[in-house]
Order: C-alpha cells, then structure tokens, then sequence
C-alpha cells in the first residue's frame, strides 16, 4: 500500500480509502464517487475537509477542477468556494513533495485574474499560504487564516 504521508491538518479527518485491483482509491467528498490516489488528491480531501469542517462551508458551495480560460488555453483551479454564487476562495493544491515557491503564487495569480476570487489558498499539505486581494493595488496581502463562513 502507499505510504500516506501526514500533512499539516488535524488528525481527525476521516479520509476514506480502498485497495482495488492493487490501486488505491480515495473518496471525494465533493464528487460522491472514489478517485484513483494520488498524492495530490490526498492533499485536496484534506483541504475539503479543513474548509468545510474547521471552516463552515457547505459541500454545495464548492467546485472542483473549475475551467478557467487563459490565453486560449484551458486551466483548472483545484478547489473554488463560492459565496452569493462569486468565486469568493480559490485554492491551488500541491502534492506534499512539490515546495511552494513564487512559481506556484505566479500560477494562482494568473488565474485569479479571470476568477476574481477574494481569497487565496496556496498549499502542499504540509505548508499552507492564505492571502486576500487588493484588486485596487493588484497584490495579494498574506494572512494568518481564511475567513470562516459567515452565518447570517
């Protein structure tokens, strides 16, 4: 079997795997259906589960693998959280291997360009970056954490 590596969340997540066929299987939470692993998926069933259970999102108010066309080209953000139906967190995931380096901010940037999201998430599992838009100086401010969801 893989070895699972132990990422930067808390150790109660219930993260739901199966042998078949010797491939390991993942479940999304998301999609309802069981993913081939990676170690990239690992990372993102992890980050679901912080924004839903350490957060308040709901499940109905994210997408994964979200289209974004740039240049021709068509792109995926990993993980969008929507709020009143805008792209409110945009998260780029890493395999726990890959270091987040500028590289990775330059990807996410790019595609927040189209997106518009407020917030950003940049992470492998082990390290994790937050940062909000300043669309009027078209930067990013690093944070401590994201928001959590605002019951109203």
């Amino acid at each position: 079997m893989t070895e699972l590596v132990q990422l930067n969340f808390p150790e109660n997540y219930q993260i739901r795997l199966k042998q078949a066929q010797d491939k390991l299987y993942i479940f999304c939470m998301i999609r309802k259906n069981w993913m081939i692993y990676t170690p990239e998926e690992w990372v993102r069933q992890h980050v679901l589960k912080f924004l839903v259970d350490e957060l308040g999102y709901s499940t109905s108010a994210i997408a994964l693998e979200v289209i974004i066309p740039i240049n021709g080209m068509r792109k995926r953000a990993d993980i969008v959280v929507y709020q009143q139906e805008k792209p409110f967190i945009m998260v780029e995931c890493k395999a726990p291997h890959i270091a987040i380096n500028q590289a990775t901010f330059d990807q996410i940037a790019r595609y927040n360009i189209v997106l518009g999201s407020n917030y950003l998430m940049v992470t492998n599992g082990l390290d994790h970056f937050y940062c909000m838009m300043d669309f009027v100086q078209k930067r990013y401010n690093f944070l401590k954490e994201l928001p959590k969801k605002v019951v109203i």
